[in-house]
């Protein structure tokens, strides 16, 4: 294949597993997160590392990537996330600041000059692994939103007081959420880490962190096919428009704009939240009461 094409579709698929899981907090928890990059830069140092200074193979670097980025989201998570509103934005955005200066500082990831030496892999391989990471993400968020976590966590959207005088334990889920998202985002900076063979602290800003969010909003909050749109379109366009590279960063600028006026609720809107909820509740009712009759006929 092609490198050129093999870099686009690589770069497609982190940005996709990214935004998905930013989907999750953002969109169907309705928490602000602006430290999402911290989590990616976490899996990819940590498979990096593993790679270059243990020789591990680079499955299981990933997996240990992607659960380092998810202990620390657990960690941190527990503390901030009964924060809301701007204070949970700040408090995100001060550890995603933290994690870049500490990356930057220690000597194990190359300091300033980065991680280098990282095994380079067949270009089949990496086509699946990416592949497949995304079928992974994908599913796994699909299957989740789906169950009765999802439900919890738009009820949390919706009205966090309301669900939590309904019996749902907010800050649960809401950890939960955080930890299962920064997991998917260790796992694409593992994936960014086997694929570019070389990582420095400044790629996982608070610009990227940024850029992972208008992903999210372009795409459609709350909506896994409209996270998978608007990570393609902010991944692809620039590249489209890297011919007249004096202009894209305006070009770009301009369609963010444009698309927030003309079409807010993003490129793709699924079914409202309430309907989600009639439509399960309704279910929920008719399993119930023919639970009941059958205890009737007994």
């Amino acid at each position: 294949m092609n490198a050129y094409y093999l870099n686009i579709i690589v770069a497609t698929s982190i940005s996709i597993i990214l935004a998905l899981s930013l989907n999750l907090v953002t969109g169907y928890t309705g928490q602000l997160s602006l430290g999402h990059a911290a989590f990616m830069s976490i899996g990819a140092f940590t498979a990096g590392i593993f790679m270059v200074n243990g020789g591990l193979h680079f499955l299981p670097a990933l997996l240990l990537g992607a659960l380092m980025a998810g202990f620390f989201g657990l960690l941190i998570g527990m503390p901030t996330l009964r924060l809301r509103g701007d204070y949970l934005a700040i408090a995100t955005l001060g550890f995603g600041e933290i994690i870049r200066v500490v990356f930057l500082d220690l000597e194990i990831t190359g300091g300033t000059m980065g991680l280098r030496g990282i095994p380079r892999l067949p270009q089949e391989i990496i086509l699946l692994v990416m592949i497949g990471g995304v079928l992974v993400c994908l599913i796994s968020m699909y299957r989740l939103t789906s169950s009765r976590v999802g439900r919890a966590l738009i009820a949390i959207r919706e009205d966090e007081i309301a669900a939590e005088a309904m019996g749902v334990n907010t800050t649960r889920y809401k950890v939960v959420a955080f930890a299962v998202s920064a997991l998917f985002a260790g796992l694409a900076g593992g994936l960014y880490a086997i694929f570019y063979r070389y990582i420095n602290p400044a790629s996982f800003g608070f610009l990227r962190s940024i850029e992972i969010l208008c992903m999210v909003v372009l795409g459609g909050m709350g909506n896994h096919l409209g996270a998978v749109v608007g990570a393609s379109a902010l991944t692809i366009i620039p590249e489209m428009l890297r011919a007249a590279s004096e202009y894209r960063q305006i070009f770009y600028g301009i369609l963010l704009v444009v698309m927030m006026i003309v079409r807010p609720q993003g490129l793709i809107s699924g079914q409202t939240s309430r309907q989600f909820f009639k439509r399960n509740t309704r279910i929920l009712q008719e399993k119930q009461n023919a639970v009941s009759v059958t205890e009737d006929e007994k």
